[in-house]
C-alpha cells in the first residue's frame, strides 16, 4: 500500500491526488492526515500558484471511510482534515466518478470545480444517519442557493454532471480523462494573472458572503487598497498600450 494521498507539481498548479482506489478514495484517519500534509504544504509553496484536488476515473472521493470511521476524529482543520481552512489561494478539484458524502464536501471547500460526464454528486451519507461536518451544510447553499442545498441535502438524491452544471454546481463539464487537464489549463490562467491583487479580490468574496453590505463593502475596501500599487502599475502598462481589446498582459 502505498501513500493515501500524492502531491505533485505540474506548471504553476501543485496537484493532490487522493490514492485509495479500493476504497473509492474514502478517507480514513490516515488520508485525513496525509491530506491536511499535502494542503498545507501547497499553502507554503510559494511556487504554487492554484491547487488541483483530484482523485481517480472511477471515484473522487467516496466520503469518510464507514469501515474506519473511529480512526477521524473532529479536528479543528475538519474531520477529513482540511475543511475548516481557509486556502489563501485558489482551488479547483477536478472531479471524475463518484463525488458523493464527505467527498461532495471536499468538492465544495474548492472555489471551482471541473466535472467529467461520467461525475455523480450528492449526500449520500444522508442514508446512513452520518451528518454533514465538513461544510456542506454552509458551502452548498452559497454554491447553489438554499432552495436546491436543501432538496439536495434532505433527499441525498444522486445528482449528475448535467443538472450540476444546469444549478451551477460544477463550472464545467468535460469528457472523462480531461478533468485534469482542463482543470490545469484553467490553474496556468489564474497563475498569469497579477497575485496580490487576484487573492484580494478572491477573499473579498469569499469572507465577504453573508455579511452585511456594509460590512463587506469595508472587508473590499481593506484588501482592494493593500494592492493598489499594482492595479497602478497595470494601469501604467495599460496606458503604454499593453493590453488593449482584451488581450492578456505579458506576466510581470
Amino acid at each position: 500500500m502505498g501513500d493515501p494521498v500524492s502531491y505533485t507539481r505540474t506548471g504553476s498548479a501543485a496537484v493532490v491526488r487522493l490514492e485509495r482506489p479500493e476504497r473509492r478514495n474514502a478517507v480514513d484517519g490516515p488520508t485525513a492526515d496525509a491530506l491536511l500534509a499535502a494542503v498545507t504544504r501547497f499553502f507554503t509553496d510559494d511556487d504554487a500558484r492554484v491547487l488541483v484536488l483530484t482523485g481517480g476515473p472511477q471515484a473522487f472521493c467516496a466520503g469518510a471511510d464507514l469501515k474506519a470511521i473511529e480512526t477521524l476524529r473532529d479536528r479543528d482543520e475538519g474531520p477529513l482534515g482540511i475543511t475548516r481552512l481557509f486556502s489563501p489561494k485558489p482551488t479547483i478539484a477536478a472531479v471524475a466518478g463518484y463525488c458523493v458524502a464527505g467527498g461532495f464536501e471536499l468538492a465544495l471547500w474548492c472555489d471551482l470545480r471541473i466535472a467529467a460526464s461520467d461525475a455523480v454528486f450528492g449526500c449520500f451519507e444522508r442514508r446512513f444517519g452520518v451528518p454533514l461536518v465538513d461544510g456542506g451544510t454552509q458551502r452548498l447553499p452559497r454554491v447553489v442557493g438554499m432552495g436546491r442545498a436543501l432538496e439536495l441535502i434532505l433527499l441525498g438524491r444522486p445528482v449528475d454532471a448535467e443538472e450540476a452544471l444546469r444549478i451551477g454546481l460544477v463550472n464545467r463539464v468535460v469528457a472523462p480523462g480531461d478533468e485534469v487537464t482542463t482543470a490545469l489549463a484553467l490553474a496556468e490562467e489564474i497563475a498569469a494573472f497579477p497575485q496580490d491583487t487576484m487573492r484580494a479580490d478572491r477573499e473579498a468574496a469569499l469572507r465577504g458572503f453573508g455579511l452585511p453590505l456594509r460590512d463587506g463593502l469595508a472587508l473590499e475596501r481593506q484588501l482592494g487598497w493593500s494592492t493598489v500599487a499594482t492595479g497602478r502599475a497595470g494601469a501604467a502598462r495599460f496606458a503604454k498600450g499593453e493590453g488593449r481589446k482584451g488581450t492578456a498582459l505579458p506576466p510581470k
